[in-house]
């Protein structure tokens, strides 16, 4: 998947994070920034150019599934958006 595509998938998880505004608890929100923010950090050039082939990156998917199972009754909208992005990153090895 493409660069781009990712960067699509991850401002719509941004999206569907505002919208869901004050629903999520403050350690929900802060995971999922957390784990956002270092994504993006890894799509970054320079991150690219010096990011181990060893999948060292993939670690981030255990976290984003356990928060897709989190947020699966209460923000299915949400949940979605982060089974899309697993994908996405799996399909780009990252």
């Amino acid at each position: 998947m493409a660069e781009e595509s990712l960067r699509e998938l991850l401002a719509r998880l941004h999206e569907q994070l505002s919208a869901s505004g004050r629903a999520l608890d403050g350690e929900s929100r802060q995971l999922l920034a957390t784990v956002m923010r270092d994504i993006e950090r890894t799509l970054t050039p320079a991150a690219q150019a010096v990011e181990p082939a060893d999948g060292t990156a993939a670690a981030h998917t255990p976290r984003l599934e356990a928060l897709a199972v989190r947020f699966e009754a209460g923000h299915p909208a949400l949940a979605e958006a982060l089974r899309e992005l697993i994908d996405a990153l799996g399909k780009a090895g990252i």
